[in-house]
């Protein structure tokens, strides 16, 4: 317990409060993109209703190897990421076992003589957001390959009446998967700006506020989505 409490003294309250909004951004842009309002969908909203007309296109397509190909690039994408991931935390990992270079590089640059559990506190902010994103990663992998069993198993005669509900079972799947990528990408980029804790507090506060706002742009305000807003308005106009 004393050595938990002589831990925390080495941080100062500005650093508990740049770690607790750099969480609460994270799990707040999460929550904001999956459940946005419905007078403002989001990006990831808007295109889960492609991916169900995808689906159900998917049905009257013969071929569908198109769709297989489609499948087979968003698992790859998915794979690259989670070998990323790894290969990062790998990374940090061995700089915590060697933070004594890093606590000199600091000390070359004037940024502080902390003891070295600091570094490696700072570096495990960093490995948590890279971890979570690794498993994300693997998750909707893995859920890519039932949507692709999924897709397989819808008949291949529109008119058999287990067509259209398996396909709208692969949608789902879909979705979901894309929705735990879409989590590993954002644990990304949250991963990026804990690593400015090293500059100090103030810097982790300013890349929290930095990757926020690059978060919600391109979910809420970005060309995309205006693209996608306008598609959907032509499509529901009547003729």
């Amino acid at each position: 317990m004393r050595d938990t409490l002589d831990l925390l003294r080495l941080f100062t309250p500005l650093d508990f409060a740049a770690v607790a909004g750099i969480l609460l951004a994270w799990a707040g842009i999460g929550w904001l993109i999956e459940n946005p309002p419905a007078s403002r969908p989001s990006v990831s909203r808007l295109m889960a209703r492609y991916r169900r007309e995808w689906m159900r296109v998917m049905v009257t397509r013969q071929p569908r190897i198109f769709d297989a190909q489609a499948l087979g690039t968003l698992r790859h994408g998915t794979s690259f990421f989670a070998s990323a991931t790894m290969i990062a935390i790998g990374g940090a990992m061995a700089l915590i076992g060697n933070a004594d270079r890093l606590q000199g590089i600091a000390h070359d640059l004037t940024l502080g003589a902390d003891p070295r559990i600091v570094w490696e506190m700072k570096l495990l902010l960093a490995v948590f957001f890279l971890a979570n994103a690794f498993l994300k990663f693997v998750w909707s992998h893995r859920l890519f390959g039932y949507c692709l069993v999924l897709m397989g198993s819808v008949p291949n005669d529109p008119e058999d009446p287990a067509a259209l509900p398996r396909a709208a079972q692969a949608a789902e799947i879909n979705i979901t998967a894309v929705r735990g990528f879409n989590r590993g990408l954002r644990s990304v980029y949250f991963a990026f700006g804990a690593t400015a804790w090293m500059l100090g507090a103030i810097p982790l506060l300013a890349a929290t506020a930095i990757t926020l706002g690059v978060l919600w742009r391109r979910e809420f305000a970005s060309q995309s989505r205006a693209v996608l807003l306008r598609d959907a308005a032509e499509t529901d106009t009547p003729t």
